[in-house]
C-alpha cells in the first residue's frame, strides 16, 4: 500500500499511515467491528464512515502535490460546482478557500468529529447522541465533495499514478452505501450523477 502516500504531499494535508492501535479511532473500529450485524442503523452507519474517511485521506494524500493553490484556488467538482468551508463553530459563515486548504479544513473537522466520545462511543453499551445521524450524514456529504473534486480536477493525474483502480472501487462501494441508507441528498451528488449511474448499471 505504500503506492498511496506521496513523499511530496503538501505541508497543508498529511494523510495518516495507519490508525495507531489504543487510539480513540482504533477502539471505535474495533467496537464497530464487534457490533456489525446487530441491526442497529448508527452501527452500520459508524463503520463504514471511519473507513471511508481514511480511504478518501489516502487517495487525496496521492495527488497533493498537483492539488495546490495555484492548480486549484476554489473547491470545486466542475465549473458548476464550487464549495466553500464553514464548520459552525471555528468558522461561522461560509468562506471561498482553496481546494487544498478547503480539504485540510474537513479532514481535520472529520478527524474531530470521530474523535469526540459523545458523538462517536467507542465502548459498547454507550448510547448515540440523537444528533449523529445528522453529523455522519454532514461528513458524507462533505467526504463526497473531495471524491467529486479529484474526479473533476485532478483524473489525469490519477491515471498517470495507475490509482483510478482504487479510486473507482473506492467510490463505488462509498456510493452504494450512502444510497443503501439514503445519506446523501441527491442534488449533492450531481456533479458525479453520471458516473454513479454508470456504476450503478455496471452492478446490475
Amino acid at each position: 500500500m505504500s503506492f498511496l502516500f506521496s513523499s511530496r504531499s503538501s505541508k497543508t494535508f498529511k494523510p495518516k499511515k495507519n490508525i495507531p492501535e489504543g487510539s480513540h479511532q482504533y477502539e471505535l473500529l474495533k467496537h464497530a467491528e464487534a457490533t456489525l450485524g446487530s441491526g442497529n442503523l448508527r452501527q452500520a452507519v459508524m463503520l463504514p464512515e471511519v473507513d471511508f474517511f481514511n480511504q478518501i485521506n489516502m487517495l487525496y494524500g496521492t495527488i497533493t502535490e498537483f492539488c495546490t493553490e495555484a492548480s486549484c484556488p476554489v473547491m470545486s467538482a466542475g465549473p458548476r460546482y464550487e464549495y466553500h468551508w464553514a464548520d459552525g463553530t471555528n468558522i461561522k459563515k461560509p468562506i471561498k478557500c482553496s481546494a487544498p486548504k478547503y480539504i485540510d479544513y474537513l479532514m481535520t473537522w472529520v478527524q474531530d468529529q470521530l474523535d469526540d466520545e459523545t458523538l462517536f462511543p467507542s465502548k459498547i453499551g454507550v448510547p448515540f447522541p440523537k444528533n449523529f445521524m445528522s453529523v455522519a450524514k454532514t461528513i458524507l456529504k462533505r467526504l463526497f465533495r473531495v471524491y467529486a473534486h479529484i474526479y473533476h480536477q485532478h483524473f489525469d493525474s490519477v491515471m498517470q499514478l495507475q490509482e483510478e483502480a482504487h479510486l473507482n472501487t473506492s467510490f463505488k462501494h462509498f456510493i452504494f452505501f450512502v444510497q443503501e441508507f439514503n445519506l446523501i441528498d441527491r442534488r449533492e451528488l450531481a456533479p458525479l450523477q453520471e458516473l454513479i449511474e454508470k456504476l450503478g448499471s455496471k452492478d446490475r
